[in-house]
């Protein structure tokens, strides 16, 4: 399994899992054709699949997503541009 499909499943996974790192989830909007811009006030825009949506850039040594809020703004933007797992994908 390729790593961004592996980041994928864990976005999508239930019980939401909390041991995905930050720069993981930015190469996945890169990968799938996605262009990554950080803004001055530390968030990152993300233009993909026509769609434009801006997150907050995680704060921590580890830079993992913490809260479900996080993972499931990324899940549902993820859906909208059509990037949702097969296994999700209903």
């Amino acid at each position: 399994m390729s790593h961004h499909h592996r980041t994928l499943d864990q976005l999508f996974a239930h019980p939401t899992s909390h041991n995905i790192h930050w720069r993981d989830v930015v190469h996945l909007f890169e990968t799938l054709g996605g262009t990554t811009e950080q803004t001055k006030h530390d968030h990152l825009k993300v233009k993909l699949a026509g769609r434009e949506m801006t997150f907050p850039i995680p704060r921590g040594g580890g830079h993992t997503l913490q809260s479900d809020h996080e993972i499931s703004a990324i899940r549902r933007f993820l859906k909208e541009c059509g990037h949702a797992p097969a296994a999700h994908a209903h």
